[in-house]
C-alpha cells in the first residue's frame, strides 16, 4: 500500500510517501480503508522534535487520525499515535465513530481531534452569557469552532488572529469583534482567554484578563509557551493540563460530530493535500498561513 514515512526527525522534508507493508489488525483492533488522514500541529512539533505525545520512534508512519470505510460504513477513528498517512489503518475499536447522516467524512475527520478538544475546552471554561471571551488564532482548526461554541453560549467573542482573510472568516463564524495580533496593543480586556498561539501573544492576552478570569492555554502555534508566573498575583486562573480524562475523549469527538450533523457547528475545511504532498502540508500548517483544517486526501 501507499504511505507517508518518517525515518528521521526534522523539516518537513523528512516525510517521504513510499510503499508499506499492509496493517494487520491484533485482537480489539479493525483496518480502516483509508480516505482522509487528520494533521494536526502536534503532529508537525512531533516531526521537528520528537517532542509530543505520541510514544513511537523512526521509522515510522506518522498520523493519529483517519477516516474512510469499515464493513461498509462511513466511520472515524483515532490510533495510538501513528499509522494514519496510509491508504489503511489498524484502529482500536473503541475508537471508532460513525459518522453521522448530514456530515460529509471530510468534515468529520476535521472534527474528530480539533472537535473534541473545542469541546473539552468550552465544557472547562464554563462560559456564561455576557462574559467577553478572547480566541486565538481563531481562523485555525480549533480556534474557529470555540467562536462557534462561546458564540452559542451567549459570551461577546472576540476574535483574534494575523491578517485580513482569517479575521473575515472568525467575523463569518460569529465573532462579535475581530482585533489582529500583529498590531500594537491588540489585545481588549477580556474574561476568558483561549491561547492556541503562546509566546508573546499568548502573554498579551494573559495580561489582558481581568481579574478573576480564566486563561485556557491549549497550543503554542508561536513555537513556545507563554509565560504566566503572575497568575497568582493577578487573580487569574491558568488551565494548561488534561482537561478531560481519555476515555471521555471518544464520546467527545462523537458529540462533535452530532453537534455538526444538526448544523449547531460548522468545521472549515481550508486546505487538502494528496497523501504524496504530506512534507507540503506540514509546511503549510508551520507557515501559519492555513486556514482552518488541513487535510490529507488518500483516495
Amino acid at each position: 500500500m501507499r504511505a507517508v514515512w518518517m525515518r528521521e526527525f526534522g523539516e518537513p522534508g523528512v516525510l517521504v510517501a513510499g510503499e508499506a507493508p499492509e496493517p494487520v489488525p491484533g485482537p480489539g483492533e479493525v483496518l480502516i480503508d483509508v480516505a482522509f488522514a487528520n494533521i494536526t500541529y502536534v503532529e508537525t512539533q512531533f516531526r521537528r522534535t520528537g517532542f509530543g505525545p505520541f510514544r513511537v520512534k523512526p521509522p515510522v508512519i506518522p498520523g493519529n487520525g483517519v477516516g474512510g470505510m469499515l464493513d461498509g460504513k462511513r466511520v472515524v477513528s483515532s490510533l495510538r499515535g501513528s499509522g494514519g498517512y496510509a491508504e489503511r489503518a489498524v484502529a482500536p475499536v473503541g475508537n471508532v465513530l460513525e459518522v453521522p447522516d448530514g456530515l460529509g467524512l471530510d468534515e468529520a475527520v476535521a472534527l474528530l481531534a480539533d472537535g473534541r478538544t473545542a469541546l473539552m475546552l468550552s465544557r472547562a471554561a464554563e462560559l456564561t452569557g455576557g462574559e467577553r471571551v478572547l480566541v486565538e488564532a481563531a481562523a485555525g482548526g480549533v480556534g474557529s469552532l470555540l467562536v462557534q461554541l462561546a458564540k452559542a453560549a451567549g459570551a461577546e467573542v472576540v476574535a483574534a488572529a494575523g491578517g485580513p482573510e482569517k479575521l473575515a472568516l472568525a467575523k463569518e463564524l460569529g465573532a462579535d469583534v475581530t482585533v489582529d495580533y500583529r498590531e500594537a496593543g491588540w489585545a481588549p480586556p477580556v474574561d476568558v482567554v483561549f491561547d492556541g498561539v503562546g509566546g508573546e501573544i499568548g502573554r498579551a492576552a494573559f495580561e489582558a484578563l481581568r481579574p478573576g478570569g480564566r486563561m485556557f492555554a491549549f497550543g503554542q502555534a508561536s513555537g513556545q509557551a507563554a509565560e504566566f508566573d503572575d497568575a497568582a498575583e493577578r487573580r487569574v486562573r491558568v488551565e494548561s493540563g488534561p482537561l478531560a480524562k481519555p476515555e471521555e475523549m471518544p464520546v467527545l469527538a462523537h458529540r462533535a460530530l452530532v453537534e455538526a450533523a444538526a448544523g449547531r457547528l460548522r468545521p472549515v475545511i481550508g486546505q487538502r493535500f494528496p497523501l504524496d504532498r504530506a512534507a507540503d502540508a506540514h509546511a503549510a500548517i508551520e507557515s501559519r498561513a492555513t486556514l482552518g483544517k488541513t487535510l490529507l486526501e488518500v483516495r
